[in-house]
C-alpha cells in the first residue's frame, strides 16, 4: 500500500531572510513528521519531503501562506515506505550550483513547454511552426544512463557546473532547432535555458515541472527506461513507482547530491 507522499518543488525567488526562514522551516517540518531535505538560498528554495499526505499538504499550505511561495508547485509521487533517512534544512549559495552568477532565474526565466504540447510534438516530429524538435539533457551522465528522452542530447556532464562549458563546445549542435532542455523536476533545465538563451541560441523552452511532471501528466511516451531521483527509491518509472532498479547508495547518504531536481 502506498501511504507515503513525496513532493518535489523549488522556486526561483528572493530570499534575504534565509537563516530565520531555515529555523521556521526545520520547526515546522519537524513538528509535522515529515523527512527530506530543503535547500535555501537568496536565489530561493528547493525541497523534498516526505510523509503522511496531510502532513506534507500541510507544509506545503504553510508555505503558500508566505507570498513568495504562495505559487509553488509540487510533484507528487507515492512509496510504500520513507525514502529518507532524516530531516535537513541548508542554507546555501545557490539551490542549484551552476557557479554562473549571470543567470538569476527570478529576474526573468526562459520560455517553457507543457507536457501535453511536448508530447504532441513529439508525435508529430516538430513543433507548431514546423521546426524540427531536439531534446537537450541537462542531467548527470549517471542519471541519464537510467533512462531519458528517445535521441535526445547528452553531454555527458559529470555535474552541473559543467554545463557552461558543455554548451561553449558543443552549441553548434542546436542551430536550426527548437531546444527542449529537461531534468528530473526543472530546476537545472530552467538555468540551463537561460544560459542557451544568453549564448545566442535562438530557439529554447525548458521543460515545465520536468520529467517528473510529465510522466504525472502523460506517461512515458517517446521517453526511454526510468528516471533517477535523489532518495531511496532510486528510480521511478513513467507511472511513478519505485522501479527497482539498483543506483548509487551516495544519493540517500549526501543532502547536497540528494536535492537535484
Amino acid at each position: 500500500m502506498q501511504e507515503i507522499l513525496n513532493i518535489a518543488a523549488y522556486k526561483f525567488v528572493a530570499i534575504d531572510d534565509a537563516l530565520s526562514l531555515q529555523g521556521e522551516l526545520r520547526a515546522r517540518s519537524h513538528s509535522l513528521g515529515l523527512m527530506g531535505t530543503i535547500l535555501l538560498a537568496p536565489e530561493g528554495i528547493n525541497l523534498f519531503l516526505a510523509g503522511a499526505a496531510e502532513a506534507v499538504r500541510g507544509f506545503v499550505a504553510f508555505l503558500h501562506a508566505d507570498a513568495r511561495f504562495a505559487d509553488l508547485e509540487t510533484k507528487e509521487s507515492w512509496s510504500a515506505a520513507q525514502p529518507f533517512r532524516r530531516m535537513l534544512v541548508k542554507v546555501k549559495r545557490e539551490i542549484i550550483r551552476m557557479d554562473h552568477p549571470a543567470i538569476q532565474p527570478a529576474a526573468g526565466r526562459a520560455p517553457g513547454v507543457e507536457a501535453q504540447t511536448l508530447k504532441r510534438w513529439l508525435d508529430q516530429g516538430h513543433d507548431d511552426a514546423g521546426q524540427p524538435i531536439v531534446m537537450l539533457d541537462t542531467r548527470n551522465a549517471f542519471e541519464v544512463d537510467h533512462g531519458t528522452f528517445e535521441g535526445a542530447i547528452d553531454w555527458r556532464i559529470e555535474k552541473f557546473t559543467e554545463f557552461p562549458q558543455a554548451l561553449l563546445d558543443h552549441r553548434d549542435q542546436l542551430a536550426g532547432k527548437t531546444v527542449v532542455s529537461f531534468c528530473t523536476g526543472g530546476i537545472r533545465c530552467e538555468k540551463a535555458a537561460i544560459l542557451m538563451r544568453e549564448a545566442g541560441v535562438a530557439d529554447v523552452l525548458q521543460l515545465e515541472g520536468g520529467i517528473l511532471k510529465y510522466f504525472e501528466q502523460v506517461g512515458g511516451a517517446h521517453y526511454r527506461g526510468d528516471c533517477f531521483v535523489f532518495d531511496g527509491r532510486r528510480t521511478l518509472g513513467p507511472d511513478l513507482a519505485a522501479s527497482g532498479n539498483a543506483a548509487s547508495a551516495r544519493a540517500a547518504e549526501d543532502p547536497d547530491i540528494a536535492i537535484k531536481q
